[in-house]
């Protein structure tokens, strides 16, 4: 006999999209959007229609992309975002509006300024408009796990007559126990004379590290939707993450009483996509996708693993999508194996010509390293996913000398506008010197939050991933640079950043309002 169907509902193009530095662009949304489908994720969050043109853009390009999973938008309890988040779902197979207001004394007081009986009566007027455009609305009690009881079960029900069929109470600011929080819900739906009548969902973020608990532990208790994100993306500590959710689930169907329709297979290659285009790397023992997730050091560990597997190994590893297809490609494979093999990775391309660009790119990387892995695939497409950037600055040569007990000297030539322009500089290491060389050229005056390096695959000759993080005027963006020589792919991130930062593209980091 079947359990009952536990929604997954991802948020990684919305929520995850506000961690500091982690905007995507259209296209970039779009590969994620195509990549959860593909995993059958039930419902994509794809952004915030009303917070920018750009998200609306993002949004309805994403309607319009995926045909089987629920897209959806965020709208805040006012007509202007439902009208627009309404407007930017109109292609979608299957659409939904999720509003939201806040509930907490604490939030209706100092943020909302109202009383609770207003409060009340706008979370009504906002899911009947939806329901105008819909009928698939959720609403949202913002800092949920915060608010009154009393009130909440009032609003709970109040907006189930007006017409919402999902009901979500985050623990918007990381608060809850997972004890608490779970018997909370089953109070809830308890106590709310119609809630038959809807499906209940969590939404956790993970500011003391509980996100994953207090979802399971609601799930436990009567809920059957789990907001989340791909590697727990987020603003602060994040959210929930999809892949630690759907793995308990799975492996534990002996305790939890719902299933998912995740395939479990496309997790890993999901992960990688959302790592490359955000510039976050996964951290080595993250559970699940951290690439010692399944590596086993100690002998002891290594000998009882050889023997049974499940001695000291609980899932799967090729169950999440690790060991399928490991290493497929070399310098001697053609244009339609790399094709193949883009397209099970879920890229595609829009021409004959950006498929050719792309073949001849793997071309030059085969050149450099023996063995092509899925993960550098992911890179090749990432670094040169955003045609429409307007490319102002490019690295026309540099030469790099580093000496024991000397400092190291960049020597480079930059094209500016057009314009070739040579400059020479000493830093404390040879990625330091080359940053104060092309800066002594461009004096762009922004400030750089953020230098990370990850081996994208195993090996000596590993594609190495730079991501630089800069700010200007408010504005954040991520440079991805990738090369066997990190040096090199240090000044091509520093200098993908200046070009997004000089392209329009750019936009403020989205710090608004959210569950």
């Amino acid at each position: 006999m079947s359990k009952p169907k536990l929604v997954i509902f991802d948020t990684t193009l919305r929520d995850g999209e506000q961690s500091p530095g982690a905007s995507m662009t259209r296209d970039e949304k779009i590969r994620i959007a195509k990549m959860l489908e593909k995993m059958r994720v039930d419902v994509i969050e794809a952004g915030f229609a009303i917070a920018s043109q750009g998200d609306f853009e993002s949004v309805r390009a994403v309607a319009k992309a995926v045909k089987d999973s629920t897209v959806c938008s965020l709208a805040r309890a006012v007509d202007a975002d439902i009208d627009r988040a309404a407007e930017a779902l109109k292609g979608a197979n299957s659409a939904r509006i999720h509003t939201f207001i806040a509930t907490s004394p604490i939030h209706m007081k100092y943020k909302l300024k109202m009383e609770p009986d207003a409060v009340l009566a706008q979370a009504v007027h906002a899911v009947k408009r939806a329901r105008n455009y819909t009928d698939n609305v959720e609403f949202s009690l913002e800092d949920g796990s915060r608010s009154e009881f009393d009130f909440m079960c009032k609003i709970v029900e109040a907006v189930i007559d007006a017409g919402a069929g999902t009901i979500n109470v985050p623990d918007t600011v990381g608060y809850g126990e997972p004890g608490e929080y779970g018997a909370m819900f089953r109070h809830l739906i308890e106590s709310v004379a119609n809630a038959d009548k809807a499906i209940f969902s969590t939404h956790c973020h993970n500011d003391l590290g509980l996100a994953v608990a207090n979802s399971l532990s609601a799930v436990m208790n009567g809920v059957r939707q789990i907001e989340c994100t791909i590697n727990g993306l987020g603003e602060r500590a994040g959210n929930a993450s999809l892949e630690e959710v759907v793995m308990a689930v799975r492996t534990r169907k002996d305790i939890f009483p719902v299933e998912t329709g995740i395939v479990t297979e496309h997790i890993v290659p999901t992960s990688r996509l959302v790592s490359s285009i955000t510039g976050f790397p996964v951290q080595p023992n993250k559970a699940i996708v951290g690439a010692n997730a399944f590596a086993h050091e100690s002998g002891i560990h290594q000998d009882g693993v050889l023997k049974h597997r499940e001695t000291y190994e609980i899932m799967r590893a090729e169950d999440v999508g690790w060991n399928a297809n490991k290493i497929v490609l070399g310098k001697h494979s053609g244009r339609a194996a790399v094709k193949a093999r883009f397209e099970e990775l879920g890229i595609t391309f829009d021409s004959q010509d950006a498929l050719n660009q792309a073949f001849a790119r793997f071309k030059d990387l085969a050149d450099k390293k023996h063995e092509i892995f899925d993960e550098d695939l992911h890179t090749l497409i990432s670094g040169k996913a955003n045609e429409n950037i307007e490319e102002h600055y490019l690295l026309v040569d540099m030469h790099v000398c580093s000496k024991t007990g000397e400092k190291p000297v960049a020597q480079l030539r930059l094209q500016v506008r057009g314009q070739d322009l040579d400059a020479e500089a000493e830093g404390s290491g040879p990625v330091d010197a080359v940053y104060k060389a092309i800066e002594s050229i461009v004096n762009s005056g922004a400030e750089q939050l953020l230098y990370s390096v990850n081996a994208i695959t195993q090996g000596a000759d590993a594609q190495g991933e730079v991501t630089v993080r800069l700010e200007r005027d408010g504005v954040i963006v991520n440079g991805i640079g990738s090369d066997t020589d990190i040096v090199s792919a240090s000044a091509k991130a520093y200098l993908h950043a200046l070009n997004l930062l000089d392209s329009g593209t750019a936009r403020s980091h989205p710090q608004r309002d959210g569950v």
